[in-house]
């Protein structure tokens, strides 16, 4: 069975959150790409819609957008996700992994589309403001 860690980003209150999905609720990711929404029903965490932005698989290899498939690739790459370059017009040669969660996939980053997090929740009082 799939095991997964996901952060979520809540870009309105600046927090991020870890959990672990296993079981059927990670099952619900495995296929799913960079840039996909997900509702947060299917994955146990209350009624968010995530939009999947990136992640690592266990050895800390990225996930890069542009790179098609779940598999490892060695591509060449002058900026972005997985390479930082010293100097401008730098290319090497560095290990990706496509857009796609996989088996492989351990951690899956995500941030919050739609509908409130759990901590702004708990924060409000009964008419809405902060206490």
């Amino acid at each position: 069975m799939a095991k997964f860690q996901i952060i979520v980003s809540d870009t309105k209150t600046k927090t991020s959150k870890a959990t672990v999905l296993e079981g059927p609720k990670a099952q619900a990711l495995i296929g799913k790409s960079i840039g996909e929404e997900v509702e947060g029903k299917l994955l146990g965490i209350g009624s968010l819609t995530l939009r999947i932005t990136g992640g690592t698989d266990k050895d800390g290899i990225p996930m890069r957008f542009d790179i098609q498939g779940g598999a490892k690739k060695r591509a060449i790459l002058s900026s972005g996700v997985g390479f930082k370059p010293k100097t401008e017009g730098e290319r090497i040669r560095k290990l990706v992994r496509g857009r796609t969660i996989n088996e492989d996939t351990f951690q899956v980053n995500s941030v919050i589309v739609s509908g409130e997090s759990e901590k702004a929740d708990k924060s409000r009082g009964p008419e809405g403001t902060r206490n």
